[in-house]
């Protein structure tokens, strides 16, 4: 059986798996490593998916992200909890109903404390704008994290497909040494994504259990300091409770085993473009990929990988300028405490829970901007970049699962049947007719298909009429 990881994940270990000998293989389409095999089974492939922490859910795995895009919600949208920035909205929240009962009960039977109410709408003006701005800045950046991600998959493929099918392996010993080299190679590209995971989580080393055994056997400056970075310690319970309700002086600065490390930690994402760099030289000096075209296809891989890497650190190090947060803020809680002094002249005992709703609008969004201005993190409505990275992982092992397929042997299948439906026979079938033969049953197809489908077909019939319509006109004036 698959063994279970820290996380809760099945991973495959030495001896998970019966590998069988090339003596049990043969030709036989149902092979045990065949695509087909997995026609009759009862359990089949499952979409990534985030483990739970526990037998049980839990607020932990309600509250704490990326949020699972796997699970789906019958709940409306105004009732789901999951997803939502509630947590972090407890103490905000607590703190604007204590202080607009403060203000409400000493206005009732102190002293009126009120404001007119030009001021609201002005301070609400500028409030707009500023929130705006946040979180029009804040998903700019949640975008752009989205997109290099996207496009670290469609290259990681690429290359994989480039490198699997393109790639030849030579006869004898040479050609498993070219076997196993692509298959390095390819691994390589999930550890590239692997690394850059941890690499935007201020994770140095190579110390994780979904990174170590891909990267070990590598010469890197993250290997070779590794035994000089600090352990990451759990933090206490209070500590943890008061990050969980987005309290800042509870949070740890994120880059606090970066900080704390005495070696110079490299650069691992980029160390593993040098080594598929090398793959690719490898590949063109020994003949292997012997057509220039793929081989500079390769190259642009890696200069790709190369600026998807740039491109999330710079969305990664370069957040919003502090000064426009501090103010922003500044100007959201001014506006928020405000609030009771220009309403209760109006709503009197009402004035408390309209400050709540109000504060919980403000600064609901506002906590959402906070929340997705660094979209590579653990936060629930982050980027689940775990997910990428097993979907990335299972694309290639897709693409290595089966030999570089060859044009004889899909082509030329029985059940290969190129004009269908206008013909049932298959590709042997029309190698007996004349090439004429082939391209008169394409222009009948193409007949047959204009007079069947339903958008060619309303236009004949409004063009019949038209037709109609304009011989019954000349009638009429010739009878006239």
């Amino acid at each position: 059986m698959a063994s279970t990881s820290i996380n809760g994940s099945k991973s495959l270990k030495p001896g998970a798996i019966e590998i069988p000998s090339s003596s049990h293989s043969n030709s036989n389409s149902d092979a045990p490593l065949s695509p087909r095999s997995w026609r009759h089974r009862t359990t089949t492939y499952k979409a990534p998916s985030r483990q739970h922490t526990a037998a049980s859910l839990d607020a932990g795995d309600y509250f704490v992200g990326p949020r699972d895009m796997a699970k789906h919600s019958k709940w409306p949208f105004f009732m789901r909890m999951h997803g939502s920035v509630i947590p972090k909205m407890i103490l905000p929240i607590l703190v604007v109903t204590l202080w607009s009962t403060l203000i409400t009960c000493i206005s009732e039977f102190v002293y009126p404390l009120k404001v007119d109410s030009l001021l609201l709408t002005v301070l609400g003006f500028v409030v707009s704008m500023a929130i705006s701005f946040r979180t029009s800045s804040a998903y700019e950046r949640y975008t752009e994290g989205r997109k290099y991600w996207s496009q670290l998959q469609l290259v990681g493929q690429n290359f994989s497909r480039t490198v699997w099918v393109h790639v030849n392996e030579r006869e004898g010993e040479l050609g498993k040494e070219d076997l196993l080299a692509k298959v390095s190679a390819l691994n390589l590209v999930a550890a590239f994504a692997r690394a850059l995971l941890h690499k935007l989580r201020f994770e140095p080393g190579i110390d994780y259990p979904d990174l170590r055994d891909r990267v070990e056997y590598l010469d890197t400056f993250a290997k070779a300091a590794e035994a000089e970075i600090p352990k990451g310690s759990e933090p206490n319970k209070l500590k943890a409770t008061g990050a969980y309700l987005g309290i800042s002086f509870a949070e740890s600065n994120p880059r606090k085993r970066i900080k704390r490390s005495k070696k110079p930690l490299g650069n691992l994402p980029l160390e593993i473009l040098n080594h598929l760099s090398s793959y690719v030289e490898y590949v063109n000096a020994n003949e292997t990929l012997k057509n220039g075209l793929y081989h500079n296809q390769l190259i642009t891989s890696v200069v790709a990988f190369n600026d998807v890497l740039v491109g999330v650190e710079r969305v990664l190090n370069t957040p919003l300028p502090i000064a426009y947060s501090i103010a922003i803020s500044q100007i959201t809680w001014v506006y928020v405490m405000m609030l009771p002094f220009q309403m209760w002249n109006d709503l009197r005992w009402v004035t408390i829970p309209g400050s709540i709703f109000a504060a919980y609008i403000i600064l609901g969004i506002a906590a959402i901007g906070r929340e997705i201005e660094n979209p590579f993190g653990d936060d629930v409505n982050d980027l689940p970049l775990e997910i990428f990275c097993e979907e990335l992982e299972a694309d290639i092992d897709y693409i290595m699962s089966n030999p570089r397929p060859h044009v004889a042997d899909f082509f030329r299948s029985t059940m290969n049947m190129p004009l269908n439906p206008l013909s049932q026979k298959n590709f042997d079938g029309w190698m007996g007719r004349s090439k004429q033969d082939i391209r008169d049953a394409l222009m009948t197809k193409t007949k047959a298909d204009m007079r069947i489908r339903s958008s060619f077909a309303m236009g004949r019939e409004q063009e019949e009429e038209d037709e109609k319509h304009h011989g019954q006109l000349q009638h009429n004036q010739h009878e006239a």
